[in-house]
């Protein structure tokens, strides 16, 4: 029997969705997946539209234009339905993140030391000595991120924002800004699955599956961690760095090196040989 056709509209979290959404019997039997990445605006071919029976997405406003939510449900067969699902960003553990352009994973606070024009030891150390919490509003910032997600877990009725206020403190919840971890992505694809009125997954088949984006672990600062009486990331915590082990001042003083001599592809000096530990 041919399969309906459900496509996924979604950031990163769109591939881990699809993997657990699969582990339901009933969603396995029903649709095939095809899955169009939202953030490098890949098109989603018109006929591909007309020929869906299940669209699930991740809210995008009208600045988007022709990947706006509003214009892609327009497209769609009357018959089709549809699902908004979570999109799940949390600065929870990184306060001091920056999305200015130009290196990856950026930090304010490390910025400031960098923008002195120091040696690298000169620069690093007093980092590491500094606390964060005399120099910005960490419960502030994070208090902003939290309003701005509650906007956004508007659109969906797969709400996750209180399971991450709830356990963020207890367990890590998050690999990095916008990649959750294996418990609310399995979190996300349940509801996912409850609304559809579909099987839930198979919680073996569930648990098989590899962890998503396990592949690089942001760390965590450990004054950050202190202040807020997090006892998941300390000074000594080793974090997964794209198949090495780092503490927080290993990966920071990779940022320093790095940010110095002008790279802008940290993500491959990470990856390759002339990073250090």
């Amino acid at each position: 029997m041919t399969k309906e056709l459900c496509i996924v509209h979604a950031n990163c979290q769109g591939e881990p969705l699809m993997e657990r959404l699969m582990t339901s019997p009933g969603f396995a039997a029903r649709y095939h997946c095809e899955l169009y990445t939202n953030y490098i605006r890949q098109p989603i071919p018109r006929e591909r539209l007309a020929r869906c029976d299940l669209f699930l997405y991740q809210y995008l406003g009208p600045k988007w234009n022709d990947l706006a939510s509003a214009a892609l449900l327009a497209a769609l067969p009357a018959s089709a339905r549809s699902l908004c699902v979570p999109n799940m960003f949390f600065l929870g553990y990184w306060p001091l993140w920056s999305g200015q352009p130009g290196f990856d994973y950026r930090c304010a606070h490390l910025d400031e030391f960098i923008a002195l024009g120091l040696q690298p030891e000169e620069t690093l150390m007093p980092f590491l000595h500094s606390d964060p919490a005399t120099r910005y509003d960490l419960p502030g910032l994070i208090a902003r991120s939290i309003a701005h997600e509650r906007e956004k877990e508007s659109h969906t009725p797969v709400k996750y924002l209180d399971m991450i206020l709830e356990r963020s403190n207890r367990v890590r919840l998050f690999n990095t800004i916008n990649h959750p971890g294996r418990e609310l992505m399995d979190h996300a694809a349940r509801g996912v699955l409850k609304n559809l009125g579909l099987d839930a997954p198979d919680e073996a088949a569930l648990a098989r599956l590899d962890a998503p984006f396990s592949e690089f672990e942001l760390p965590i600062n450990p004054k950050v961690a202190r202040f807020f009486g997090w006892d998941f990331a300390t000074t000594d915590t080793q974090y997964h760095i794209y198949g090495k082990r780092m503490t927080f001042a290993g990966f920071a003083a990779n940022y320093v090196m790095a940010a110095q001599v002008g790279v802008s592809d940290f993500i491959g000096f990470l990856q390759g040989d002339q990073s250090v530990i």
